[in-house]
């Protein structure tokens, strides 16, 4: 019997699309039914190709109906959304703007603090953007600097939208800058109103409308579009929204991507009293980072330089984007435990030594993970490698120079990379969404 989908997500990936078919369950949750992968058709010209393809697997390799599921999508195809940030000092606004890039999904290509220089604004052509984020001061605060950028920036015409999200009694000034200028302006709350408040998700928020309607842009995404008529999110977006939900399910989180290329990682949490007050800046209770430098495969070398244990360079052959022997496996496996180990080094916050008239005392840099009780593996290298489990156990040691998650810390595997599309799905059923993390957790807590 053709069983009938209620809910199907298409994930356009750089190199593979996927998709996932759901029905609701008796319980009000979602029960996961199907899946269809296909390579992604970038180099055809058109990602329709390998939308429809895996949309075909999906039906074959499972017998269900797709006809009447309501379609979710998310992507990282295109090249994802390039952003360039400006805010007035590092350490605030154009940190602050940073955090919200990177968790709306964004490839962050450029940060500058201060006024814009001329070879800034000559670096930001070369790049050519798809988003520019505008940041700078707290209410009511600093003035000239934010409105020389803006007028810097409107004199570009690149023809990219910009997202203003710093002081706000600089609102006007702002949109009168941008007005004759032919770019498109948004205005999003300061995400640093004040001192040592963040408010990164408004931000967020204002970024994937804006990648929603740029993805459209890329060859064979109106094909995507003709099948929802939702916002298409970028894909680690979803997964930090995923992690979120799970977060109010289940507890604080880290949930550790591992892919070809990249290592993302998502955190949810606030972190632990017992460093709260040695804490020197404020850190987004959501966060991610995205290791650039840190792939299974096309990234591999950099990991085995990093690693400096000569003996890695001889077995160089045996790196393989899909291992099937012992020796390509074991390779992935190792290759694994060190992306892991050094992006979540880079992701979590550092006890430091701070030097003052009064003393020696201690302080915290960065993202305090102590107070976290799971620890969340998902993508495709991290889940399908022998041992991720224990890859992933390996990294809770606690507080020590970094503030890792605890030992008590649960491990969990997203066998079937469903964090992405759950995360999707949550923006119309949160609760179906909530309601299967718990039986996720249930079935987690009866294993022996």
């Amino acid at each position: 019997m053709t069983k009938i989908l209620d809910f199907l997500t298409l994930e356009v990936g750089s190199t593979i699309t996927k998709a996932n078919g759901f029905i609701r369950d008796s319980d009000h949750s979602l029960m996961h039914v199907a899946q269809g992968f296909a390579p992604t058709s970038v180099a055809q010209g058109n990602v329709g190709i390998g939308l429809l393809a895996a949309v075909e697997d999906l039906e074959k390799s499972s017998g269900c109906s797709t006809e009447t599921a309501e379609v979710f999508a998310n992507s990282s195809a295109a090249g994802g959304l390039r952003v360039t940030v400006h805010g007035l000092t590092y350490n605030m606004t154009a940190r602050a703007a940073r955090e919200a890039s990177l968790g709306a999904g964004a490839i962050i290509k450029m940060i500058t603090a201060g006024e814009l220089s001329e070879f800034d604004l000559e670096e930001i052509e070369e790049i050519a953007p798809n988003m520019i984020v505008l940041a700078g001061g707290v209410d009511y605060g600093a003035r000239d600097v934010v409105i020389t950028n803006a007028i810097k920036l409107a004199s570009l015409e690149l023809g990219v939208p910009v997202v203003y999200a710093g002081n706000a009694a600089l609102k006007r000034a702002i949109e009168n800058v941008f007005k004759n200028s032919g770019t498109e302006l948004m205005i999003a709350p300061n995400v640093f109103p004040d001192v040592d408040v963040l408010n990164v998700d408004p931000l967020r928020k204002r970024m994937q409308e804006l990648f929603s309607r740029h993805i459209i842009h890329a060859p064979g995404m109106e094909r995507l579009k003709s099948l929802t008529d939702r916002q298409i999110i970028p894909t680690p977006g979803a997964v930090l929204r995923a992690a979120e939900i799970f977060a109010e399910v289940a507890g604080d989180c880290v949930v550790i991507d591992v892919g070809g290329a990249t290592t993302d990682v998502h955190s949810v949490t606030d972190g632990s009293s017992e460093f709260a007050d040695k804490l020197t800046d404020p850190e987004p209770r959501a966060k991610r980072t995205v290791e650039g430098d840190l792939g299974v495969f096309v990234n591999a070398a950099n990991i085995i330089e990093m690693s400096e244990e000569e003996g890695r360079k001889e077995l160089q052959s045996h790196i393989k984007a899909m291992p099937t022997t012992s020796d390509e496996k074991e390779m992935t496996h190792w290759l694994c435990l060190k992306a892991v180990e050094i992006g979540i080094r880079r992701h979590a916050g550092v006890i430091a030594d701070l030097f003052t008239p009064s003393g020696k005392k201690q302080i915290v840099k960065g993202k305090d993970l102590t107070a976290v009780k799971w620890v969340i593996g998902t993508g495709g290298a991290l889940t399908r490698v022998e041992g991720g489990r224990q890859i992933l156990a390996a990294i809770c040691s606690g507080a020590g120079k970094y503030l890792l998650p605890d030992k008590k810390a649960k491990v969990m595997l997203d066998a079937d990379y469903l964090f992405s599309a759950l995360g999707t799905i949550s923006l119309d059923y949160p609760d179906l969404v909530k309601n299967t993390f718990k039986k996720w957790v249930q079935s987690h807590d009866q294993l022996p």
